[in-house]
């Protein structure tokens, strides 16, 4: 009985998750477009942080790391690099804003977020799209997630209403005490997971274009923009019950 009793117990937990359906936003062929034209737009922009990146610090200019796409498969992310070659490998893969790797050119282009313009390259070539779930590194994604698997249903994409909340979580990362990256799994995760699927539920074109508009805001703006803080993600939900399955 105990048995049956826990199977209907994670059966009903992993209800809210495979009951979603994930809906598509602004087509692609529309995003390829939209792509191309701020590569155009912005190539200046991109090649002077590039020849800034090169003057300051040893090393390349752009950032590749492998990230989870649709359907979980893994393709190369592109950034103009942040952090100094020779203690990049190093510590966590999540950033925090005090990261001794970061370099001083590449905390402002951080800040700025300058440093995902070449992101573009990969909305245009199809790997991600404008608006959509934040791509992980491989070692952070679990496939046995119902909720991830749910997640990849949708390809990923440079900002989000998640995105756009946690804008603040280098910052947020950084006033942990102890160990940044459990912390990252177990409380940041958990509320990007649900936030995630809540915006795949219900998105379209007019709410895709509406995040769109809403981030170039909060890059112009960044003082007017809504952040999180680290009481708000502990007390969620979503980081409670990830925090209970794990304890048991």
């Amino acid at each position: 009985m105990a048995m049956a009793e826990t199977r209907s117990e994670r059966t009903r937990a992993a209800e809210p998750a495979t009951a979603v359906t994930i809906k598509s936003g602004i087509p692609r062929a529309c995003e390829a477009v939209a792509a191309l034209a701020a590569l155009l737009v912005f190539s200046p922009l991109i090649c002077a942080a590039a020849l800034a990146v090169a003057l300051s610090s040893r090393g390349p200019v752009l950032f590749r790391q492998r990230r989870m796409g649709l359907g979980g498969r893994e393709f190369t992310l592109y950034k103009l690099r942040t952090m100094r070659v020779d203690i990049r490998a190093a510590g966590p893969q999540v950033t925090a804003r005090d990261d001794e790797r970061i370099t001083r050119l590449g905390k402002f282009l951080r800040r700025t977020k300058l440093d995902e313009l070449p992101e573009l390259w990969n909305v245009l070539i199809g790997d991600m799209s404008l608006i959509g779930p934040r791509p992980e590194v491989p070692r952070y994604v679990d496939l046995n997630n119902p909720q991830w698997r749910l997640v990849l249903e949708a390809r990923p994409g440079l900002t989000d209403p998640v995105t756009l909340r946690l804008r603040n979580e280098e910052m947020l990362l950084a006033r942990v005490e102890g160990d940044r990256e459990k912390f990252y799994l177990e409380t940041l995760q958990p509320f990007k997971l649900k936030g995630y699927l809540e915006y795949l539920r219900e998105r379209s074109w007019q709410t895709d274009v509406k995040v769109l508009w809403q981030t170039c805001l909060a890059v112009m703006l960044p003082g007017r923009a809504d952040q999180l803080t680290i009481s708000e993600l502990e007390a969620s939900p979503a980081a409670a019950e990830n925090a209970r399955r794990r304890c048991r």
